[in-house]
């Protein structure tokens, strides 16, 4: 009898509310509705816990039920919209689940309610996803960081975080964010590129992908240079592939972003401070303390202040082989940010002592940039060459030469070689040109 009632009120009913069932936007008044009958219906400390479809199947009855006492006319497909709409809610992700289930989305930017941009294959672009209000935003991204024991509220109005499927994600909110709040996710490929993939894409050369092989099984220390979405933790998560499968290896990052596939490795995540402003651990922190845990190289993720001391210090003393990113526009860049940042460390050295001490840690540094079609591209790698005062000397042994752009907009470029590796001699003291060229990495 329940049954047939409730069928009954899933058919159109002339005399429903103008506009029930007509467009999401009314699916979400009901859900927003009918919310807090929802949760008094459900034990919320065992949501968390629950499988996804497990709970599907328990708000899908719960609904049934408050649509039949509530008068409300719904079709079936729209009873299971609605079903989805709770569910979004609940889970954490509102209306970014959609976005968050695209395996083309890259990044997703919400500038307010109702400017929600993602970028794909290097672009961006204005999606119809929508936020109730204001308040709808920063209830969802207080629940999200919720989820990974994270709070932000007028007190702590800033998060940086990275989610349980391995997303970074960064929110601001009043009155910090003077418009409203903004969210960033930055979303990383399940499947880890390869070398192979790279050259394919256009993003490096079948040479330089064999000269990065060879420096890093000669244990040439390397720093990755670029903007910010340049692709540099992606290049980093390639460059540590090659890595001896025998070696131990520390990290040390913001965010813990990397995807080490060796047996050995061990992951350190800083933490900022808590309310009372105590409890930070920072970059530096954990490479000091990865230093004590005997690694043969330590890859820090990104390196912006008084790390890059500890980090240099240990790329000299037996260490070498470590890898590091930085922000900068090209490899000179990348040599004079290092500079500023020893400066920054308050250690008093002069300006010849630091050239010399980035020389004789640094061997490598690989330049990418995301171009103006939204490719990421190996603009140079260069080596290290030696100082001279303050100046550090870098050859560019290959460089990414622009020809024109595609009637696509595509830019065309061809990668060239300039001169011959000054590592030589080193990969052949390693003993890696036979191994590369068989392509062991083992």
């Amino acid at each position: 009898m329940q049954l047939a009632r409730f069928a009954s009120k899933l058919r159109r009913d002339p005399s429903a509310p103008a506009g029930y069932g007509d467009a999401r936007e009314d699916l979400q008044s009901i859900a927003t509705r009918l919310h807090d009958k929802i949760l008094d219906r459900l034990d919320l400390a065992a949501v968390s816990q629950l499988p996804r479809e497990e709970l599907r199947v328990r708000l899908r009855t719960i609904l049934e039920q408050l649509v039949l006492a509530e008068g409300i006319s719904v079709s079936h497909g729209e009873l299971g919209t609605l079903v989805d709409t709770v569910l979004d809610e609940l889970t954490g992700h509102g209306p970014l689940e959609v976005l968050l289930a695209d395996p083309t989305v890259s990044d997703v930017l919400v500038n307010g309610p109702d400017r929600v941009f993602v970028e794909r294959e290097g672009k961006l672009m204005l999606t119809d996803v929508r936020f109730r209000d204001e308040r709808h935003l920063i209830h969802t991204i207080q629940r999200m960081v919720a989820r990974i024991g994270r709070r932000i509220d007028e007190s702590s109005p800033m998060v940086d975080a990275r989610l349980p499927d391995g997303s970074r994600i960064n929110a601001v909110i009043p009155p910090l964010a003077i418009d409203g709040a903004a969210l960033s996710i930055r979303r990383f490929s399940q499947r880890a590129l390869t070398g192979e993939d790279l050259v394919a894409s256009g993003a490096m050369s079948r040479d330089m992908l064999a000269y990065l092989h060879l420096a890093v099984r000669a244990r040439c220390s390397i720093i990755v240079s670029g903007g910010t979405g340049a692709g540099k933790t992606t290049l980093l998560n390639l460059l540590s592939g090659f890595i001896s499968k025998r070696e131990r290896i520390i990290t040390a990052e913001d965010a813990a972003e990397l995807r080490l596939q060796q047996p050995h490795v061990v992951r350190l995540e800083s933490r900022p401070a808590n309310l009372e402003g105590k409890g930070a651990v920072s970059i530096r922190d954990l490479v000091k303390n990865a230093l004590r845990m005997r690694p043969d190289r330590i890859i820090v993720g990104e390196v912006r202040g008084a790390e890059v001391l500890d980090m240099l210090q240990a790329m000299n003393t037996g260490h070498d082989g470590s890898m590091a990113t930085v922000h900068a526009n090209s490899c000179d860049d990348a040599m004079s940010r290092l500079m500023t940042m020893l400066g920054m460390t308050g250690t008093p050295l002069a300006e010849a002592t630091m050239a010399q001490l980035i020389a004789r840690s640094v061997h490598v540094v690989v330049q990418v940039a995301r171009m103006q079609d939204g490719k990421r591209r190996i603009t140079a790698i260069g080596e290290v060459l030696g100082s001279d005062g303050g100046r550090i000397a870098v050859n560019t042994l290959f460089s990414f030469e622009r020809v024109g752009v595609s009637s696509d907009g595509s830019i065309r470029g061809t990668y060239k070689q300039h001169g011959s590796s000054m590592m030589t001699d080193r990969f052949r003291a390693a003993g890696v040109i036979a191994g590369a060229a068989s392509g062991e990495v083992g």
